[in-house]
């Protein structure tokens, strides 16, 4: 194994047995400030293609006046600064045993009463191959069973990705759910904020709903890649180094964003 710079030989171990591994304190508390202010100013204003809100009086959806924000770092400087956060990276590094290519970022607002997103697995869509993605999954507030904190199934990660099944469009803002295994029973992952999930693409997981009336569960999310890998879905390319420099891989067929939406909101 390549000698580890952040993490200690007891995470890597639960990484690999269970598929998913808590940081905590990633990020410092002006970090996570940053990241708030920055996604405060997105979600006031509509960018075309990345971020969306439905602004209209009719709309009862909260998650249409907060929709995700789908690659920020390709028009956002701060984004892409936290894709291609150095300990992020020497993580991420420790977590493949080879160098990491950030390949994604989301932005996750979760306004109160929101619907959270069924059971799935990441690499479904990203379609790393060889190899597999591992996904930052990053709280920039308290997440909790009541805001509709991430649910984990562990040991998944060993498990083939598996064609999904229709979601409940009422519980899920997605439409795909894959089905745990009857040994396994989800988690779920209570974090505070700067505190950094780590998971492998197989790792089956998704969210509850925001069951609380004034709390919202923010989160920033990137994807990466191992440095070996050949093919990605086209969603994805183009791919960053560390320092920045753009890659693009062989484009694999099929894939797409993480998670198809529910094409009508309830």
């Amino acid at each position: 194994m390549k000698q580890l710079s952040v993490l200690t030989s007891e995470q890597m171990e639960q990484f690999e047995k269970e598929g998913y591994l808590i940081v905590r304190g990633v990020w410092n508390t002006d970090e996570v400030a940053e990241i708030k202010r920055t996604f405060d100013e997105i979600g006031e204003n509509t960018i075309p293609g990345f971020f969306e809100p439905d602004l209209s009086e009719e709309n009862q959806d909260p998650l249409r006046r907060y929709p995700r924000v789908m690659h920020p770092h390709r028009f956002n400087d701060v984004s892409k600064k936290y894709m291609l956060h150095p300990t992020v990276i020497s993580i991420l590094e420790d977590l493949y045993g080879e160098e990491a290519l950030a390949a994604q970022s989301m932005f996750y607002y979760k306004p109160p009463g929101s619907r959270g997103q069924a059971l799935h697995q990441d690499n479904f869509y990203l379609k790393v191959e060889p190899g597999n993605c591992i996904a930052a999954w990053a709280a920039i507030d308290r997440c909790d069973e009541e805001n509709g904190c991430m649910l984990l199934v562990p040991k998944t990660n060993t498990y083939d990705i598996v064609c999904p099944e229709q979601s409940d469009s009422s519980e899920s803002f997605t439409t795909h759910y894959v089905k745990p295994p009857k040994e396994e029973k989800p988690i779920a992952a209570i974090m505070e904020p700067g505190d950094i999930l780590f998971f492998n693409g197989n790792l089956i997981h998704g969210s509850y709903r925001n069951k609380t009336k004034d709390r919202f569960r923010r989160a920033f999310i990137s994807h990466y890649a191992n440095v070996s890998a050949t093919r990605i879905a086209h969603w994805y390319n183009p791919l960053y180094r560390a320092d920045g420099v753009e890659l693009t891989l062989d484009s694999n067929p099929d894939g797409g964003p993480c998670g198809i939406e529910t094409p009508a909101y309830h």
